[in-house]
């Protein structure tokens, strides 16, 4: 195999001497931010050359005979802020999309265009918002094509475990996260999904569909609500509306083709299909073992306008898992559990963008998901079932977002959504002996819940004076399954202390519901408050030169209402699905007396790519912790410091070189009584000392080297990534080795290889 692909880059390297460089186009869009309307006669130029154009009536624009290569353009119309986007790839015999909002600047003369920068600022979300486009995803070294492990270079982000790219934010958990697709809230967006969370250890979702991503850390706005920690937008490309064009993809994550083409004369299509290959080389040679999780994912986004002011989407994403494992073979790979593992994930939906008028627009969505659970867990010394898992979640949901710019200094957001939950539950639950004597006998869970969700909210967002933009928003939602209704303020502001720095605050209050899985195991749950956080940020933000960004952010966040066991109080249940077997487990009646605080600082240093040289490098230091009847506790992941430093460096339009170094503070577990477990021959666990220990610190480098090759028309990109460069052995857990009856070690990813290829035609 090795030499199979030793060939193919020789050949390569050979073709592209033969035929050299192509050259291609970039064409787009330019229109307001806030009402979406195009702007006319805007200028566009490529920098660093005298190579430009401009907008026609149709806010269009083209740029063409471009000699391929990496790209940044400046996009500046008068009276608004000017823009530069960086990253933009021209390939060979191919069409470049790049469609762009600009923000007007309140100023009222005609005659002057503001200062250009290379950040887009979100005036309704100020706060803990950091922005990446496709190609800043899909070069990041150590995400393998992830969206989710790109962010792990933020330091707002705690590092847990390589094996999942779950995204605990400042001390939360995986479930208090929400992802929203162009406007379409997806439940989770990776494989073999842990349930009643966000995570899982691979992504989902193929990055060439992406246009750009935002991702909210804290104090986001009213439009958002049941979840307590982050908001991650993402934006889909449509497809070409000219030409047919295709890529095929060899990675990481699977082998697969994306195809995208025009849609009559009005619209587009772009679709794409993946499967994992592990279990196919596993067959083909002597590997060693015989664990090969399988997984498929399919994707498309087709784009149609019904006339010049209506345009409608249909998304969908789609996911089928399967894994499985005997005894034996868990014993040889040090896993604690053996069993097997079926999922099937999906989500499809519309969105129906319409522009009202000069002054406003709304995007209407409704979609469909489902995710099936099949899943059967035993414990691997002595073989007893600890979960079987037979449920489907399934909901309908109905989103609307209104955008109105009432006047030159003011700006409204309001709408709503309703969701229908049509959920079947089917567990059985094994026997589980604690160490302080409470034994939990087998239970099952066979339940189904029909409930109702629904929300409204608005928000106003206005410039009082020059500097200075406020954002007061309020939201309502209601849940069916406790029949209560809550409320929950938020404010925002930016205020510029200068032209280079500004100044950033929020407060407000965030509710989230608790998992339908938790809360159907007893009928009494149904009275449980549902859980609230109340955040604090303030944050100053100074531009030390155009491409580059330094921010500084303070935060708390105040937690309560989270449900306790009276038989386990010592256990922060929310944070069960970090420690142990990664699920939720079987409680009797539950309390709402839960409380939490996390805390800390940030900071952050951003460089664009504005010549050959970009960055992204954090540092946090936080708290994060539970109270108990015995006093405060350190929560599962509460690293207390983290440093991220990233990098890449182009010196020509055919190679790049990134790396990446993180350092986490080890994280807190609950160590086993020796002498007891060695007694019992199986692990138990010291319940006097909950979180008292820490592992040791993690640390890691992950680099990356791409090549790019240019034909006359079409192109290849060959990468290479190694994580853990220098085969740092972090641990992922402790667990009990009932074979040798000793406390063992799982390790997180040792030195790890990745290959990848590209081929775009």
């Amino acid at each position: 195999m090795k030499f199979v692909f030793a060939g193919a880059i020789l050949i390569s390297f050979q073709i592209s001497t033969l035929f050299g460089n192509g050259r291609g186009s970039i064409k787009g869009i330019l229109f307001d931010s806030e009402t979406k309307q195009p702007l006319i006669a805007a200028n566009v130029i490529l920098l660093n050359s005298s190579i430009g154009a401009a907008t026609d009536i149709d806010g269009k624009y083209e740029i063409r005979d471009i000699q391929a290569g990496t790209y940044s353009l400046k996009f500046s119309y008068i009276g608004y802020e000017a823009k530069i986007s960086t990253d933009i790839i021209v390939r060979p015999d191919r069409i470049t999309f790049v469609n762009v909002e600009l923000k007007s600047s309140g100023v009222e003369t005609d005659s002057i265009v503001v200062c250009s920068g290379y950040f887009s600022e979100n005036e309704i979300q100020p706060n803990s918002v950091t922005n990446f486009s496709y190609e800043e995803i899909r070069r990041a070294p150590g995400s393998a094509g992830d969206v989710s492990r790109i962010f792990y270079g933020l330091p707002s982000v705690a590092k847990v475990n390589d094996q999942s790219n779950s995204l605990i934010v400042r001390g939360g958990n995986p479930i208090e996260n929400a992802f929203y697709i162009d406007n379409i809230e997806i439940p989770n967006i990776n494989h073999f999904p842990s349930q009643g969370s966000s995570g899982g250890p691979i992504g989902m979702l193929n990055v060439d569909f992406i246009n750009d991503v935002n991702f909210y850390t804290g104090g986001f706005s009213s439009g958002y609500g049941d979840k307590l920690s982050s908001i991650m937008e993402i934006s889909l490309r449509e497809g070409n509306r000219e030409e047919i064009d295709g890529q095929l993809d060899l990675n990481f994550s699977g082998f697969g083709g994306v195809l995208e083409g025009p849609l009559g004369n009005s619209g587009s299509w772009l679709v794409s299909a993946r499967r994992s290959y592990l279990d196919v080389l596993i067959k083909a040679f002597d590997a060693g073992t015989s664990i090969a999780p399988v997984y498929s994912d399919y994707q498309w986004k087709f784009v149609y306008d019904l006339n010049a002011n209506n345009k409608l989407s249909f998304i969908g994403l789609w996911g089928i898992d399967h894994s499985e494992s005997d005894q034996k073979t868990a014993v040889e790979n040090d896993i604690t559990a053996y069993g097997k593992q079926n999922y099937f994930v999906n989500t499809t939906g519309l969105n129906l963008l319409s522009i009202w008028s000069k002054s406003g627009y709304s995007n209407t969505s409704v979609s469909y998901t489902a995710t099936k659970f099949d899943e059967t867990y035993f414990r691997t010394g002595p073989g007893n079932q600890i979960l079987d898992n037979n449920s489907i979640e399934r909901n309908l949901k109905l989103r609307n977002v209104n955008h109105w710019q009432a006047g030159k200094n003011s700006f409204f957001e309001f709408g709503g959504d309703l969701k229908w939950i049509f959920d079947d539950y089917s567990n059985h639950y094994g026997k589980v002996s604690l160490s302080n004597g409470v034994i939990i006998p087998e239970s099952n869970l066979k339940r189904k819940v029909n409930e109702v969700k629904g929300g409204v909210f608005t928000g106003l967002s206005f410039n009082p004076f020059d500097g200075l933009t406020a954002n007061f928003g309020i939201r309502a939602d209601y849940f069916s399954f406790n029949e209560k209704i809550n409320f929950s303020p938020r404010f925002s502001f930016s205020y510029q202390l200068s032209e280079k720095t500004s100044l950033t605050g929020a407060a407000g209050i965030f509710r989230q519901n608790l998992p339908l899985l938790l809360l159907s195991q007893k009928k009494e749950n149904e009275n449980l408050k549902d859980p609230m956080a109340v955040h604090y940020v303030i944050g100053i933000d100074h531009l030390l030169t155009n491409s580059t960004k330094l921010k500084v952010e303070l935060y708390q966040k105040q937690y309560s209402n989270f449900p306790v066991d009276p038989s386990q109080p010592e256990i922060f249940i929310v944070d069960e699905n970090l420690t142990g077997d990664n699920f939720y487990k079987f409680h009797n009646k539950l309390f709402s007396s839960g409380k939490a605080v996390s805390e800390g600082v940030e900071v952050t240093l951003q460089k664009k790519l504005a010549e050959d040289f970009y960055g992204l490098a954090g540092v946090s230091f936080f708290k994060t912790k539970y109270k108990t009847s015995t006093g405060w506790k350190n929560r599962s992941s509460d690293n207390r410091l983290i440093i991220n430093v990233e990098g890449g460096y182009k010196p020509d339009n055919l190679w790049e070189f990134s790396s990446r170094w993180i350092y986490a503070g080890g994280t807190p577990f609950t160590p086993f009584d020796i002498s007891a477990s060695e007694t019992a021959k199986t692990g138990i666990t010291d319940e006097t000392n909950i979180n008292g220990k820490r592992y040791p610190d993690y640390h890691s480098l992950n680099i990356r080297f791409d090549k790019r090759f240019l034909f006359e028309k079409s192109n290849i990109v060959v990468y290479l990534s190694i994580w853990n460069t220098y085969n740092r052995k972090n641990i992922a857990t402790y667990y009990w080795n009932e074979t040798e009856n000793k406390q063992d070690e799982i390790n997180q990813w040792l030195l790890l290889p990745i290959f990848g290829v590209e081929y775009e035609f």
